[in-house]
């Protein structure tokens, strides 16, 4: 069955028809202002309630529940009704609380040192599959408001192109989340990135780069023989140039691999031309690529020479390593704190 999620606040007035005008506008008002589950939203009838409780069961099944940084991690395995797992990822900050959905379950894009690539693609999520995690992460995080959305999960939000737009856009527009509060990030699809620079869409661009030669990017993210670096470097000219906003690099530092005083030099050329923020991410294991992370100090090494040559660069804060939450590791749960799932809500 669909996610409710699915329907416009229109759509949703056609599904209440007969109802008074006031309880499209609570139902509306609890499910995207509120992020309420439809049996929580008790300004509406219990029995109202549960017709559209049946008619719009949740798509998501809590198969997993485990924390880390205690507490201020959290990830969940969602089955989905087709039996598909995904994973969804709880951050706490001092200064925000962001989630990190997934939008596809699996990835096709192959990337050698992502556990996610490593485990292969299962099918593309639905707007409602990804919005529900997003509302179901916000009443996990009540009292707190949620406040960033990342699409750093499961899979490749621009090879399904259709739902990631979708879902900006919903949460633009009817969860009124702005542009510095949304982050897409993709390896490299170029023809993708062109696209969405042309639907004006409030967003920020994270691109997965991990590499700024050919050769070595090959290596790690295969699609980068579809669209090697001269090509991604023409896609990210077109986004800057048709929306105004800066771009991100990601920089998954690996011990030997793109941690060198070469990778560095060329890392600085390719943001630089692109004048990019570039944030480093130490590598996190997976069991698959049992290439080492580099080691702290080469990392604050790694920092400090770009810096030096002018780039604007920060280091991750690592999280959820210990429950294969963190970058890269989203496929399994392996250890960590497992914990019911308790949800506050606003009564409560």
């Amino acid at each position: 069955m669909p996610s409710v999620y699915e329907n416009s606040k229109d759509q949703l007035a056609e599904i209440l028809t007969g109802e008074p005008r006031y309880r499209i506008d609570q139902i509306w008002h609890g499910l995207w202002t509120e992020g309420q589950a439809i049996d929580q939203i008790t300004t509406i009838p219990k029995a109202l309630r549960a017709r559209l409780s049946e008619e719009f069961p949740s798509s998501l099944e809590v198969a997993n529940d485990v924390e880390s940084d205690n507490g201020a991690t959290r990830k969940w395995v969602f089955r989905l009704a087709d039996g598909s797992t995904i994973e969804t990822v709880l951050m706490g900050y001092d200064d925000r609380v962001t989630v990190c959905v997934s939008s596809q379950a699996g990835c096709a894009m192959g990337c050698t040192f992502c556990a996610t690539g490593q485990a292969g693609y299962t099918r593309q999520l639905t707007a409602g599959e990804v919005l529900e995690q997003v509302m179901f992460a916000a009443r996990a995080a009540s009292p707190r408001r949620l406040s960033n959305v990342v699409f750093m999960g499961m899979g490749e939000p621009l090879a399904n192109y259709n739902t990631t737009v979708e879902v900006v856009k919903r949460l633009h527009q009817d969860r009124g989340m702005s542009a510095r509060h949304l982050t897409v990030s993709t390896v490299g699809v170029a023809p993708a990135i062109e696209r969405l620079a042309k639907e004006g869409l409030p967003l920020t661009l994270a691109v997965s780069l991990h590499a700024a030669n050919n050769e070595t990017r090959d290596s790690l993210v295969p699609l980068n023989k579809k669209y090697p670096l001269e090509r991604l470097h023409d896609a990210c000219v077109q986004w800057m140039a048709i929306t105004g906003r800066r771009l991100s690099f990601e920089w998954a530092l690996i011990d030997g691999v793109n941690d060198t005083d070469q990778a560095m030099d060329e890392l600085a050329d390719y943001a630089l031309s692109l004048n990019a923020h570039v944030n480093l991410i130490p590598l996190n294991p997976t069991p698959g690529y049992l290439v080492m992370g580099s080691r702290p100090e080469r990392v604050r090494e790694f920092k400090e020479g770009l810096s030096g040559q002018g780039v604007n660069v920060t280091v991750r804060n690592t999280r959820g390593r210990s429950i294969d939450a963190a970058c890269g590791q989203l496929a399994n749960v392996t250890n960590g704190k497992k914990r019911p799932v308790t949800l506050r809500t606003k009564e409560a």
